[in-house]
This record gives C-alpha cells, structure tokens and sequence, in this order.
C-alpha cells in the first residue's frame, strides 16, 4: 500500500469528470508513479499500448438500464476478463523497467480462473518474462482453461494441479516467502497481491462515478452507490482507497456462497469455512480473500502492527473475530453485502463486473 492516499478536491475531479478512461487511468496512475520512476510521456504511452487490443472504443463502457441502474462493462478485452484492464497496464510498467534495467523475470501466477488468462495474454511473447500459471485442474471453467493451455508461445508455462485456487496459494505463497530463493530466480507474481493491480482498478470507480452522478454542481457531491461481485476482494479494495481519495461512493460487496467477505461485513467473522463450495461462478470461488488485509490497513487508520498480528492468527487459526474499533467502522467504507447464490454467466451476475 502506499504510504500516503492523495486528496482530490472538487476541482480536480470536475476537471476528471469528462476524461475518457484511458485519460483517467493516465491521471491517477500519474499520482502513484512519479516522473522520476516513469517520466509522464512514456507513462501515456505505455497506457495507450496497454488498451490499444480493446475491442470497445472507450475501452470501458457503461450502459443504462432501467430504474436508475446501471452496469459498468469491463470485458471488452481480449480475454473477456475484467482483469485483462489492470494487467495489460501492469504488464507494460513492468516490460518497461525490465528493459531498462537488462533483466529478466519469471512471473509465478495461481488462478481461480480469469487472472491466468489475462496474464498469459498481458506478457506473452516478451522476450524479457518467463511466466508460469498453476490452473487448478476442474476448477475453471472450459474456455478460461482453453485460454490457458492454447498458447503456444516459448515464455508461456502453464501446469494443471490437484485442488481449488486457495489451496495451490499456499504453495505460492510458501515460495515467495524465500527471499534467497525468489531472489535467484527473479520471481514475482500478477496476482492483485500486486500493488499495480489495485491501482489500475481504482479507476473503474472514478469513471463509474461520473457517468452516474447526476451533478458535480451539488453541495455536498451525490453519493453512488457501487456494487462489486467479489471473489479475492481487488476491486474492492480499488474502491475503498477511491473513497479514501475524496470519491462519494458507497460500496456494496457481492458474493456467492463462499461468503467470507459477507461474514466479515456483516458481523466481523473474518474465518474459513469447511471448504470452498463450487459455484457457476468460479472465477468467485475463493475463500482467502486476501485483499482483505489492504481493507482492514484502511480501517485501522494505516496502523501495520495490528494488521499484521491480525493476518498472523488469521495463518494460524483460519479464524479471526475483528476487533469492535475495525469491524464498527465498515459503515462509512463498505455500506452492506449480498449473498448471489448461483450467478448465471459468471461474475457479471449481480452488477455489471467490477469484481
């Protein structure tokens, strides 16, 4: 997480209210990636290269429906997934550094089903990465697995495993806590444990926002409230720091029946059940909602040590009661949760697919 969250004023975001969501995408990842780091020319450029495969003009889209309810269309690229945005942005940050710096990478990714596509398409054929995507045999659906294992290009890995998506993390997350070992390899991971994931995604709450608010002209600015179908809580977290950056919107979590994240919005009960439950939404099926964490660090008011003994019983336990001063102050940040049993056509169930 970033050490600090800028403030946007009112100005700033009339200003942003009428870019399109490439400009906006620009805009607020100029604030995170300083000119030192990318100058801001070649931060457009590499943007303008991330959405140029899109299929849809505005690269995203909202349509109206009826009753005031609208839903936010991200998958119009090339994999279909929501992720193929923030992945083909990190993907190109990530080439440009490596290119400058002469070196080369291998990226470890576990998937539930749409982040092993997406990645695979975000790098493949890049002459500086080396990726490897672990697919959890059963557990994807037929074409994200198709997406996976078609690819024929020499830096693209893919290997089907026994269990579900949070039982092949542990592995992962097991190598990745060897420094020595990921140091040698040059290892790293696509996952939204990425910091570049979430920021990306931040922007599909600005850009909702101004397409439904009805005025920036009203004093205070009119709420809107989001919902987000949810598996490993990324975009929520995108749209908690979005609040915290000034944006009036009021979030509301959707999830099927491995309702982790419903349990903990309602009654602070941040704890694994038995096992994961198979749902149409696979991509969904998660229990470790790992994004979590970057959650409960903005509710503590960014204090690192409490959050980290949290995750700690959380890894010992599997079970963590939320203390009152984090689980009282949801309200503000996560306005409620909705259980979606069975979601038709995958995560795009409940409201558009800022999941």
């Amino acid at each position: 997480m970033p050490e600090e969250l800028p403030q946007l004023d009112r100005e700033t975001l009339h200003k942003w209210s009428t870019l399109s969501y490439p400009s906006l995408v620009k805009e607020l990842c100029s604030l995170f990636i300083g000119p030192e780091l990318i100058p801001r020319d070649d931060l457009n450029d590499l943007i303008d290269r991330a959405f140029s495969r899109f299929r849809h003009r505005e690269v995203v889209h909202l349509s109206r429906l009826r009753n005031g309810l609208n839903v936010l269309e991200l998958w119009h690229g090339v994999t279909y997934a929501f992720k193929d945005l923030s992945l083909c942005c990190t993907a190109q940050f990530l080439q440009y550094f490596l290119e400058k710096r002469k070196r080369h990478i291998t990226v470890v990714v576990g998937t539930s089903g749409d982040t092993g596509s997406a990645a695979i398409e975000s790098v493949q054929g890049a002459k500086n990465v080396d990726i490897i995507v672990l697919l959890p045999k059963g557990h994807c659906t037929k074409i994200q697995e198709l997406q996976m294992t078609t690819v024929l290009r020499e830096n693209v890995h893919v290997f089907g495993v026994e269990g579900n998506s949070d039982e092949l993390d542990e592995p992962i997350k097991t190598v990745f806590a060897d420094a020595a070992f990921v140091k040698k390899h040059n290892l790293m991971s696509l996952n939204s444990i990425n910091w570049s994931r979430v920021l990306v995604q931040i922007a599909h709450h600005f850009f909702a926002y101004f397409r439904c608010a009805p005025s920036l002209d009203m004093h205070p600015l009119p709420p809107v409230e989001v919902v987000v179908p949810t598996g490993a809580a990324g975009n929520l977290a995108a749209g908690c720091i979005a609040q915290k950056m000034g944006l009036p919107i009021h979030l509301v979590v959707a999830v099927n029946s491995n309702d982790i994240i419903h349990r903990t919005v309602q009654w602070g009960d941040f704890s694994l059940s038995k096992a994961v439950k198979p749902t149409l939404a696979s991509a969904m099926d998660i229990q470790v909602a790992y994004n979590m964490e970057r959650i409960f660090w903005l509710l503590s008011g960014s204090d690192s040590q409490v959050i980290r003994a949290l995750m700690e019983q959380f890894e010992r336990t599997k079970s963590v009661c939320l203390p009152k001063e984090l689980h009282s102050k949801p309200s503000p940040l996560l306005s409620g949760s909705r259980l979606c049993s069975q979601v038709p056509g995958g995560r795009a169930g409940c409201q558009a697919d800022p999941g």
